[in-house]
C-alpha cells in the first residue's frame, strides 16, 4: 500500500526542516544527557543496583519499535506517526520528572523509549520524501552532524542542568523543545488521506516484540546478572528463537508485513544492513573500552577520558557533512569502502596503545575512527532510499537504524565477553603465580583474589579505577600486583580491539557485493527522473 505524504511547499517546508532538526537534536541529546545525571538520580531515588535498567529499558523499547514505526509510517503517513512519537516521548519525559522511586523511573524510561523508537527513523524517512538524491546526500550528512553534536555537548548540558537546577530538568527540558518541534512538524507535513481499508500486522508486531526483546535481554543480562549457561539466559535465547521463527512465518503470510521477507532476497538491502551492523559493533568497541583503557592503564581521570570521545564525534560530524557532498564525485561504494578502511585503521591504531600512551595519542586515534564512521553511516541510508520504492521507504529506512541498534547491543556483549575471557586467562597465567609466592599470612587476600579471577575476572581490575580499593591492600603487595594487573588489562583490551577489527574487515568485504546503483536527482521512490546524476555505487 503506497503512502504519499505530501510536503507543504516554500515557507512550510522551511518550518518542517527546522522541526526535524530540533526533534533530532533533542532526541539525540537525551541519549547522553541522562548519563550525567545518573549519580544524582541514584542519590535521590536510591536503587543503585537497578541503575543500569534506566538505559536497558530505553534500549529494549526503542530498538523494538523502530521497524514497527517505519511500517506504520508507510501505512498511515509520516505526520500522524511522527507526532504520536513526539507526544509519547514528551509525556514520558514529564512522567520521568515526577517519578518517586527507581522502579517508576525505569517504567517511564521504557515508555520514553517507545516515543524515541518512533522518532529515530522518522527524520530520515521524511528527508527521503522531501529531497532528491543529491539533496538527501547533503542533508543526511548535516543531520548526522547534528546527531554527533548532540552527543558531544550532551554530557556538558546535563552537568550544567544537574548542578544549576535539578536532575528532574534533564527530563523536563524535553517538553518546551518537543512542543516547538511538534508544532513545526505538524505545520510542515500534510496528513495522509486513506483511500481504503488498512491491514495492520498485529501478529507480526507481537512476535517481533517477543523475539527482539528476549534477544536483547539475553545479550544485556548474560554474563552480568546471570551466567551464560543459567536457565534464565538459555530460556531467553530459546524464547528469542521461537519469537523470531514465528515472526518469519507470520511475515510470509501477512498482507502488510512489518518487515517483508522478500527484502532479504535483495542483495543491496542485506549487504548495506550487514555493513551497518558490523560497523556499529566496532564503534561500540571503541566507545566502551577506550575510556576503560585510559583510566585503568594510563591513569587519566574519568573526566579526561570522557573528553577523548569528543574528537571522534567532531570528526564524524565533519566527515558526514563533507561525505554528503563527496559521494556524487567518488560514488557510494568507494566512499563506504574508504570509510570502512579508515575505521579499520583507527581500530588497529588502538591496538598500539600502551602504558606510556598519552591522552593526545588516544584522541588522535579516536578522531580517525570518527572520520570513517562519518563517511559510512549516512551513506548507507542514502543508498537504501535510492534503491527502493516509495511504498517501502519507511521500513527500509528504519531497518538501517534497527540493525545498527542490534549491532550495538551485540557488539557490547561479544566484546565484553572477549575481554572477560582473555582477562581470566591472563590473570590465571600471570597474577596467580605471583600470588602463590606470597607468605602464608597473606592467604586470606590471596584466596579472595583467586575467587575473583575464577568467578569475575573484571572485578580484579576495580582497584585500577578506585583509590579506596587500593587502600585496603598493603602497599608492598599492591606495588607488586599493579603492574601485572595493568598488563593483563592492556592485553585484554588489545584483544578486544583486534576482534572489533575483524568485524570491520568482514563489513568491508560485504561492500564487494553491492550492485551498481545510480544516485539520481529525484525524490526517493519516484518513478519519473528529473535528471540523472550518474554515480556508480558499485560494479556488478
Amino acid at each position: 500500500m503506497s503512502t504519499t505524504t505530501a510536503i507543504k511547499k516554500d515557507g512550510n517546508r522551511k518550518l518542517l526542516l527546522i522541526g526535524l532538526i530540533i526533534a533530532m537534536f533533542f532526541s539525540a541529546l537525551d541519549g547522553t544527557i541522562v548519563g550525567t545525571a545518573m549519580p544524582k538520580i541514584v542519590g535521590d531515588l536510591g536503587g543503585l543496583s537497578m541503575m543500569t535498567w534506566l538505559t536497558t529499558a530505553y534500549l529494549l523499547t526503542s530498538t523494538t519499535v523502530v521497524p514497527i514505526a517505519g511500517k506504520l509510517a508507510d501505512l498511515l503517513g509520516r505526520r500522524g506517526v511522527y507526532i504520536t512519537g513526539l507526544v509519547i516521548f514528551m509525556a514520558a519525559s514529564a512522567l520521568c520528572g515526577i517519578a518517586n522511586n527507581m522502579t517508576e523511573l525505569i517504567i517511564y524510561r521504557g515508555i520514553q523509549g517507545i516515543g524515541g523508537g518512533v522518532m529515530m527513523p522518522m527524520a530520515m524517512i521524511v528527508i527521503g520524501d522531501m529531497f532528491t538524491g543529491k539533496e538527501r546526500a547533503k542533508f543526511q550528512g548535516v543531520f548526522g552532524g547534528i546527531y554527533g553534536l548532540a552527543s558531544v555537548i550532551g554530557p556538558q548540558i546535563g552537568g550544567w542542568i544537574v548542578d544549576s537546577l535539578n536532575w528532574k530538568w534533564v527530563f523536563y527540558i524535553n517538553l518546551p523543545v518537543g512542543i516547538i518541534a511538534t508544532i513545526f512538524i505538524a505545520l510542515g507535513l500534510k496528513g495522509r488521506k486513506n483511500t481504503g481499508p488498512i491491514s495492520f500486522d498485529i501478529a507480526g508486531m507481537i512476535t517481533m516484540i517477543i523475539g527482539v526483546v528476549s534477544l536483547l535481554l539475553a545479550l544485556s543480562l548474560g554474563g552480568v546478572d546471570y551466567a551464560w549457561d543459567s536457565w534464565q539466559i538459555i530460556g531467553l535465547f530459546a524464547l528469542a528463537v521461537i519469537g523470531i521463527i514465528s515472526f518469519i512465518i507470520v511475515e510470509n503470510r501477512a498482507e502488510e508485513p512489518i518487515l517483508p521477507m522478500y527484502l532479504f532476497k535483495n542483495r543491496t538491502f542485506v549487504t548495506l544492513n550487514l555493513i551497518g551492523f558490523f560497523m556499529t559493533i566496532a564503534m561500540f568497541g571503541a566507545i566502551m573500552f577506550v575510556p576503560f583503557f585510559m583510566q585503568g592503564i594510563v591513569g587519566v581521570s574519568a573526566t579526561e577520558s570522557g573528553t577523548i570521545m569528543t574528537p571522534m564525534m567532531v570528526t564524524m560530524i565533519i566527515a558526514s557533512i563533507i561525505g554528503g557532498q563527496l559521494v556524487f564525485k567518488v560514488g557510494i561504494k568507494p566512499q563506504i569502502m574508504t570509510g570502512m578502511f579508515v575505521i579499520a585503521l583507527g581500530l588497529y591504531l588502538l591496538t598500539t596503545l600502551d602504558m606510556d600512551s598519552s591522552k593526545t595519542i588516544a584522541t588522535i586515534f579516536m578522531g580517525v575512527m570518527g572520520l570513517g564512521i562519518g563517511l559510512v553511516m549516512p551513506t548507507i541510508t542514502l543508498a537504501l532510499q535510492e534503491v527502493f520504492d516509495k511504498k517501502e521507504l519507511g521500513i527500509v529506512t528504519s531497518s538501517s537504524q534497527f540493525f545498527r541498534s542490534i549491532g550495538g547491543t551485540f557488539g557490547a556483549t561479544v566484546l565484553g565477553a572477549v575481554m572477560n575471557s582473555k582477562s581470566g586467562t591472563l590473570l590465571n597465567d600471570e597474577l596467580v603465580p605471583y600470588l602463590n609466592k606470597l607468605p602464608e599470612q597473606a592467604a586470606p587476600l590471596v584466596n579472595k583474589f583467586k575467587d575473583m579471577i575464577d568467578s569475575n575476572p573484571q572485578s580484579v581490575f576495580t582497584m585500577l579505577f578506585n583509590e579506596d580499593a587500593k587502600k585496603l591492600i598493603p602497599n608492598d603487595l599492591l606495588q607488586g600486583m599493579l603492574p601485572v594487573i595493568k598488563t593483563s588489562l592492556m592485553e585484554s583490551l588489545h584483544n578486544v580491539f583486534f576482534v572489533g577489527l575483524g568485524f570491520i574487515i568482514v563489513g568491508a568485504i560485504c561492500t564487494l557485493f553491492i550492485k551498481q546503483i545510480k544516485l539520481t536527482n529525484r525524490k526517493a521512490g519516484d518513478d519519473e527522473l528529473k535528471e540523472d546524476v550518474e554515480v556508480e555505487m558499485a560494479t556488478s
